[in-house]
Protein backbone atom coordinates (compact mmCIF):
# COMPACT_ATOMS: atom_id res chain seq x y z
CA UNK A 1 0.00 0.00 0.00
CA UNK A 2 3.13 2.38 0.93
CA UNK A 3 4.32 1.34 -2.55
CA UNK A 4 0.99 2.63 -3.83
CA UNK A 5 1.05 6.21 -2.29
CA UNK A 6 4.72 6.60 -3.20
CA UNK A 7 4.12 6.36 -6.58
CA UNK A 8 0.98 8.29 -6.96
CA UNK A 9 3.00 11.17 -5.33
CA UNK A 10 5.64 10.85 -8.04
CA UNK A 11 3.45 10.59 -10.92
CA UNK A 12 1.51 13.99 -9.70
CA UNK A 13 4.58 15.67 -9.38
CA UNK A 14 5.78 14.79 -12.73
CA UNK A 15 2.34 15.50 -14.29
CA UNK A 16 1.67 18.72 -12.30
CA UNK A 17 4.23 20.93 -14.24
CA UNK A 18 3.25 19.20 -17.55
CA UNK A 19 -0.69 20.33 -16.87
CA UNK A 20 0.04 23.59 -15.65
CA UNK A 21 2.28 24.20 -18.94
CA UNK A 22 -0.34 22.97 -21.23
CA UNK A 23 -0.87 25.92 -23.55
CA UNK A 24 -4.80 27.42 -22.80
CA UNK A 25 -7.86 28.15 -25.60
CA UNK A 26 -8.84 31.23 -25.46
CA UNK A 27 -11.86 32.04 -23.21
CA UNK A 28 -13.11 34.53 -25.51
CA UNK A 29 -13.39 35.11 -29.16
CA UNK A 30 -13.64 38.51 -30.88
CA UNK A 31 -17.21 39.53 -31.49
CA UNK A 32 -17.00 40.65 -34.94
CA UNK A 33 -21.27 40.90 -35.44
CA UNK A 34 -22.70 43.59 -36.43
CA UNK A 35 -23.72 45.41 -40.12
CA UNK A 36 -20.60 46.47 -42.20
CA UNK A 37 -21.21 49.14 -44.65
CA UNK A 38 -18.70 49.55 -47.95
CA UNK A 39 -15.91 51.86 -47.19
CA UNK A 40 -13.41 51.24 -50.00
CA UNK A 41 -13.28 48.98 -53.02
CA UNK A 42 -10.59 48.38 -55.51
CA UNK A 43 -10.57 46.29 -58.97
CA UNK A 44 -7.43 44.85 -60.21
CA UNK A 45 -5.59 47.85 -57.51
CA UNK A 46 -7.40 50.38 -58.81
CA UNK A 47 -9.79 52.53 -56.80
CA UNK A 48 -13.61 52.06 -57.78
CA UNK A 49 -17.34 53.57 -56.40
CA UNK A 50 -18.03 51.53 -53.79
CA UNK A 51 -21.62 50.53 -54.37
CA UNK A 52 -21.97 47.13 -52.30
CA UNK A 53 -24.84 46.56 -49.91
CA UNK A 54 -23.92 45.79 -46.26
CA UNK A 55 -22.10 42.81 -44.99
CA UNK A 56 -24.33 41.67 -41.89
CA UNK A 57 -22.98 39.30 -39.40
CA UNK A 58 -25.42 37.58 -36.94
CA UNK A 59 -24.08 36.53 -33.20
CA UNK A 60 -26.26 33.18 -34.26
CA UNK A 61 -22.66 32.52 -36.67
CA UNK A 62 -25.12 33.66 -39.80
CA UNK A 63 -23.79 36.14 -42.36
CA UNK A 64 -26.08 37.92 -45.21
CA UNK A 65 -23.88 39.76 -48.36
CA UNK A 66 -25.88 40.72 -51.51
CA UNK A 67 -27.95 37.98 -51.37
CA UNK A 68 -25.99 35.41 -50.39
CA UNK A 69 -26.66 33.86 -46.98
CA UNK A 70 -24.64 31.08 -44.96
CA UNK A 71 -22.45 30.48 -41.97
CA UNK A 72 -19.06 32.23 -40.59
CA UNK A 73 -16.41 31.23 -38.25
CA UNK A 74 -13.85 33.39 -37.14
CA UNK A 75 -10.65 31.97 -36.64
CA UNK A 76 -7.40 33.98 -35.83
CA UNK A 77 -7.49 37.29 -37.70
CA UNK A 78 -9.85 35.92 -40.45
CA UNK A 79 -13.73 35.50 -40.83
CA UNK A 80 -14.48 33.04 -42.62
CA UNK A 81 -17.70 32.56 -44.54
CA UNK A 82 -19.28 29.68 -46.37
CA UNK A 83 -22.87 28.25 -47.82
CA UNK A 84 -23.44 24.62 -49.56
CA UNK A 85 -20.84 25.82 -52.42
CA UNK A 86 -18.98 28.79 -52.31
CA UNK A 87 -15.97 29.51 -49.37
CA UNK A 88 -14.66 32.83 -48.69
CA UNK A 89 -11.84 34.30 -46.33
CA UNK A 90 -12.22 37.48 -45.35
CA UNK A 91 -9.37 39.16 -43.22
CA UNK A 92 -9.88 41.28 -40.02
CA UNK A 93 -8.65 44.66 -39.65
CA UNK A 94 -8.11 47.05 -36.87
CA UNK A 95 -10.31 49.81 -36.74
CA UNK A 96 -13.53 47.71 -36.99
CA UNK A 97 -12.73 46.81 -40.66
CA UNK A 98 -12.96 43.42 -42.71
CA UNK A 99 -11.46 43.18 -45.75
CA UNK A 100 -12.85 40.57 -48.53
CA UNK A 101 -10.78 39.78 -51.82
CA UNK A 102 -12.09 37.81 -54.29
CA UNK A 103 -11.41 37.08 -57.77
CA UNK A 104 -14.21 38.22 -59.93
CA UNK A 105 -14.65 38.59 -63.98
CA UNK A 106 -11.81 41.76 -64.39
CA UNK A 107 -9.41 40.33 -61.59
CA UNK A 108 -8.87 40.74 -58.48
CA UNK A 109 -11.51 42.89 -56.32
CA UNK A 110 -11.09 44.20 -52.92
CA UNK A 111 -13.56 45.57 -50.80
CA UNK A 112 -13.48 46.78 -47.15
CA UNK A 113 -16.47 46.85 -45.40
CA UNK A 114 -16.26 48.85 -41.67
CA UNK A 115 -18.68 48.52 -38.68
CA UNK A 116 -19.68 52.07 -36.66
CA UNK A 117 -19.80 51.38 -33.42
CA UNK A 118 -21.41 53.66 -31.75
CA UNK A 119 -24.46 54.97 -34.15
CA UNK A 120 -24.15 59.04 -33.94
CA UNK A 121 -27.51 60.47 -31.74
CA UNK A 122 -28.19 57.15 -29.62
CA UNK A 123 -24.88 58.11 -27.09
CA UNK A 124 -24.61 60.78 -24.52
CA UNK A 125 -21.81 62.16 -22.73
CA UNK A 126 -23.86 62.56 -19.17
Amino acid sequence: MRCFVYRTWIMALFLLPLVASAPRAAADSVDVSGRYECSAAKLAGKAIKCSAVPLTLRHDGRFELRGWEGTYLVTGDWVEMSDALIRARAKIEPGHKIVLRYYGKRGLVEMTFERRVAELGKISLT
